[in-house]
């Protein structure tokens, strides 16, 4: 079993990190927050002082940290993480941040830019999808880790390139679940019901994992957040989060990119009426609201 340092226990990272001790692994974490330390070590994770304290000794140091800023202060910065790791070490960062910010923190280090996809209910059921950059031979002894808290993990290329995927497959994701709650918002207004467009568009070309997985409506799917209230899940927060970081790496590379710049519009009017902390699937809301 590996020695883990784990850095920062929020809502990813506490279960991320849980199911890591599940597994034997002996794992120490360290967060700013006293109550996630507390939640953590009630589930077998070891208490850090520190972030270079967490980092200190292991042989996996992984950090799950909000922005960019915060990965390079942790990493580069008065974390000190860099400076605490074994030189063996195989540092992962999971965070969702600028390719710039990852490709700085990786620079002539063993690596990995891993940001994940699943949310909270993926990272609880240790289901999470891991897009990794980084050196092929770290990603090889980092595998069983990642293993131990997802399902799906794929080598994305070198330095940069996990979080090109990342944001990426979200913007997508975005613009996806916008369509959704657009096309049942019409349903409603034709009279048509939310059980009649699900069997008809789950079956046929309009089918997508925003439909069939996270079904923005009560009823068709029962573990989506529409049937909890729109609880998240992923936060709209996190996904204008994210949309605001594809549009940058789209603007940096020269891409056209007009359905995302319309999807970071929409959901930063969501967020700005009150719901950023709601699940991002509950923008169909803000859409009847705007038909009224």
């Amino acid at each position: 079993m590996a020695r883990i340092g784990f850095v920062g226990l929020g809502n990813m990272g506490l279960p991320m990190a849980r199911n890591l001790a599940k597994k034997g692994h002996e794992v120490r974490g360290y967060d700013l927050s006293t109550a996630a330390m507390d939640a953590a070590a009630q589930d077998g994770v070891g208490r850090a002082q520190s972030a270079a304290d967490a980092a200190r000794g292991a042989d996996f140091v992984i950090s799950m940290l909000p922005a960019g800023t915060h990965v390079r202060d942790a990493w580069l910065g008065a974390g000190g993480m860099a400076a605490a790791c074994e030189p063996k070490a195989v540092l992962i960062d999971c965070s969702t941040i600028d390719v710039e910010s990852a490709r700085a923190v990786a620079a002539g280090r063993p690596m990995l830019d891993a940001p994940v996809s699943g949310g909270t209910m993926g990272a609880e059921a240790g289901t999470l999808t891991f897009m990794v950059g980084g050196p092929a031979e770290a990603f090889a002894s980092a595998k069983p880790i990642l293993e131990a808290m997802g399902r799906t993990i794929v080598h994305c290329g070198e330095a940069g390139a996990g979080q090109a995927a990342k944001l990426c497959n979200n913007m997508l994701l975005a613009i996806s679940m916008i369509g959704t709650c657009e096309a049942f918002a019409l349903a409603e207004k034709l009279g048509l019901s939310h059980e009649a467009l699900f069997e008809v568009a789950s079956k046929s070309s309009g089918q997508s994992w925003s439909l069939t997985t996270y079904c923005p409506v009560p009823g068709p799917v029962p573990g989506s957040p529409a049937n909890r209230d729109y609880k998240p899940g992923f936060a709209t927060a996190l996904m204008l989060k994210d949309l605001g970081l594809s549009q940058q790496a789209a603007e940096s590379a020269g891409a056209a990119t007009p359905l995302g710049a319309a999807a970071l519009a929409l959901y930063r009017r969501f967020a700005e009426g009150g719901d950023a902390g709601t699940d991002f699937s509950g923008i169909i809301r803000m859409l009847r609201d705007e038909a009224r």
